[in-house]
């Protein structure tokens, strides 16, 4: 056997074992949105409902955007570029991604960590603010366009046999135009 077919047979072992491990990332990523949505609207989960949002919800919505995020980003490497190195711009995805998560956390969180407008006085209450959301939601923006970035930057190596089976289901579907 030469180097080439080992490496060929390595990396179809690889893809193998790991194919299995993108349907990990949609279970992360649905188990984000439901968790953030939890977080949302803590009505649907029959939890008495308070006036504004609280802590609580704060950091369930953070951590379920993080889970979403996170299952994306292992689904796409899991699935398209599995053995495949990340070339540049895709590291830029990801730490945009990161970059975003940190300051949607210190966003949301700015009042409870102490640099907030709203500070707890023993008149006042923290809460969630308007620049709060504006600020945590542009952040989420950011994460999900590292995300897509990271998706697609990659130049996936397809195997000859993918390319061809391609082919043919393109002829297949889509019949040549005699005299065009």
């Amino acid at each position: 056997m030469t180097q080439d077919m080992r490496s060929i047979s390595t990396f179809q072992r690889i893809r193998k074992n790991l194919g299995r491990f993108g349907q990990v990332g949609l279970a992360l990523g649905t188990l984000g949105i439901m968790v953030a949505l939890m977080g949302l609207f803590p009505g649907l989960t029959g939890v008495e409902e308070t006036p504004g949002i609280g802590l609580v919800q704060v950091i369930m919505v953070l951590v379920g955007n993080a889970m979403l995020l996170f299952g994306g980003v292992l689904y796409v490497k899991v699935t398209f570029y599995i053995g495949i190195p990340s070339n540049l711009t895709q590291q830029v995805g990801l730490r945009l991604m990161l970059t975003g998560l940190l300051f949607a956390s210190i966003s949301g969180l700015a009042d409870i960590l102490g640099f907030g407008s709203h500070l707890r006085t023993d008149t006042t209450d923290i809460f969630f603010g308007g620049w709060q959301a504006v600020g945590t939601l542009a952040m989420f923006a950011l994460s999900s366009f590292g995300v897509l970035l990271y998706t697609v930057a990659g130049d996936p190596h397809l195997s000859e046999a993918a390319v061809q089976d391609d082919l043919r289901t393109v002829t297949r579907v889509m019949p040549a135009v005699d005299g065009a």
